[in-house]
This record gives structure tokens, C-alpha cells and sequence, in this order.
């Protein structure tokens, strides 16, 4: 019998790095989860992510999910991605390993993101850099579209 997960600190994930890491470890503080990709339109988004995570840093961690979904925009081994991110946007938040956000491969915890009930909507993710808003008991509140800034009020009321 399939449990419903309760929360995001119930899934077992990688790092960029092959570590394995849970959400959980984040427990107490807002997780804004992104899913990424170097070779698009929004990926200057980055460096406000990483202004975003270092200026919340004591209420908020960012978690980037590099995906290849839309338009082959995030190619790169993990290796080339986390070198991407450092150098052109001096990216420290935790980045996973490469994950598939849609379609018959969707990565579970982006499964429950896209059908987990919040106050704005649920559905597909449309592209690249949509940003999911956990609440400090791993409970999805808020879910963003790709135009919407890291540093858009729209986030950061949330935040203050």
C-alpha cells in the first residue's frame, strides 16, 4: 500500500557531489527549492538565488536541482554544472545531483512538490527555475513560476 509522504524531509536525495542528504538536515529553517539549469534564459536567476541565500541565510536555505527537461538546457556532467555555478555565479547553496523534474522519470520528491496542495497551484512544472517554498516543518506554502525572481517580494515577504 503506497503512504502518501507527509513532508519533503521524507525523501532521500543526492548531492551534486553523489553524497546522499535529506532535506531534512534543514529542519527549522524555510528551503526554497529550485529546479535548474545552466543554458537558459532565467539562469542568471543564480546569482540572486545565492543573494537570496546569503541574505536569509539564518531563516532560509536554497537547494538547486539541475534538470534537463526543457530544451536540453542543463547538459553538463555534475562536475561541469557545480564548476558553472561557482565561476560564473560564485554558487555555495547545496546543488543536487542532476534529477528529471517531469515525465515518466520525474524525481519522487518533484512528483510530490507538483501534486502537494499550496495556496497558489499544482501541476507540471512549464520550464526551468520554478521555486517551491517549504515551510520550517517541510510542509510545500508556496510555489513560484520561472518570471518570478529570487529576490521578488513575492518571495522575500515570506521570509521577513
Amino acid at each position: 500500500m503506497f503512504v502518501a509522504p507527509s513532508s519533503v524531509y521524507e525523501f532521500k536525495l543526492k548531492s551534486i557531489d553523489g553524497e546522499a542528504f535529506s532535506l531534512a538536515k534543514y529542519k527549522g529553517k524555510k528551503v526554497l527549492i529550485v529546479n535548474t539549469a545552466s543554458k537558459c534564459g532565467y539562469t542568471p536567476q543564480y546569482a540572486d538565488l545565492q543573494k537570496l541565500a546569503d541574505q536569509y541565510k539564518d531563516k532560509l536555505v536554497v537547494v538547486g536541482f539541475p534538470a534537463n527537461n526543457f530544451g536540453e538546457q542543463e547538459p553538463g556532467t555534475a562536475t561541469e554544472i557545480k564548476t558553472f555555478c561557482q565561476k560564473n555565479y560564485g554558487v555555495t547553496f547545496p546543488l543536487s545531483e542532476k534529477v528529471s523534474v517531469k515525465g515518466d522519470d520525474i524525481c519522487p520528491l518533484f512528483k510530490y512538490l507538483t501534486e502537494a496542495p499550496n495556496p497558489d497551484f499544482t501541476g507540471e512544472i512549464k520550464w526551468n527555475f520554478e521555486k517551491f517554498l517549504i515551510d520550517e516543518n517541510g510542509n510545500l506554502i508556496h510555489r513560484f513560476r520561472s518570471p518570478v525572481k529570487p529576490l521578488d517580494p513575492e518571495i522575500t515577504q515570506y521570509l521577513n
